[in-house]
C-alpha cells in the first residue's frame, strides 16, 4: 500500500502547523485540543522547520521540569526530520518509524508539506490490507 492511500483515507484536514516562536505550553494546549500527537513547526504552513510531539514535551519536562513550558517550540523540536513521500510503500515507512523510534512522519511532495501520518495510521492501513488479502485467499480456496 502507498502513503497516498493513507492520506486519502484521512481526509483533507491538512497538517496542523505552528509558528516557531510558540511556547511549549501553547503547543501542548494545541495537541490536547486537537487530540493529536505531533505538530509541524513551520513559518508558512508549507515548509518544515521541525516537528514536536507530545513525547518530546514529556521528556523535556522530565529532564528539566515544568519551566521548559515557557520555552519556544523551536528550542526543543526535532530539526532534522525524517520524511516520506506519497509514493512510498507503507512497509518502508513503518520500517523508518521503527528504526528511528518515532510515531509521526511528515509527507513531503516537491519540497512541500502535504500530510502527516502516524504509526497508528500505517498499522491500520496494513491491517486493512492483510484483511483484504485474507478474504481474497479464502475466496480462492472456497471457489467464490
Amino acid at each position: 500500500m502507498l502513503v497516498s492511500h493513507i492520506l486519502k483515507s484521512k481526509g483533507s484536514e491538512g497538517v496542523v502547523t505552528v509558528q516557531p516562536g510558540l511556547s511549549v505550553a501553547e503547543a501542548a494546549e494545541v495537541l490536547s485540543q486537537r487530540k493529536i500527537g505531533a505538530l509541524v513547526i513551520s513559518r508558512d504552513g508549507k515548509t518544515m522547520g521541525g516537528i514536536i510531539s507530545e513525547r518530546d514535551i514529556v521528556r523535556e519536562i522530565g529532564r528539566r521540569g515544568p519551566g521548559c513550558l515557557n520555552d519556544t517550540v523551536d528550542s526543543i523540536m526535532t530539526a532534522r526530520v525524517v520524511t516520506c513521500g506519497r509514493a512510498d510503500q507503507t512497509d518502508a515507512v513503518l520500517q523508518k518509524m521503527t528504526d528511528g523510534r518515532f510515531r509521526h512522519i511528515p509527507v513531503v511532495d516537491g519540497g512541500q508539506l502535504v500530510g502527516l501520518i502516524s504509526i497508528g495510521d500505517v498499522v491500520k492501513a496494513r491491517l486493512s490490507e492483510l484483511s483484504m488479502e485474507k478474504d481474497a485467499l479464502e475466496g480462492m480456496i472456497k471457489g467464490y
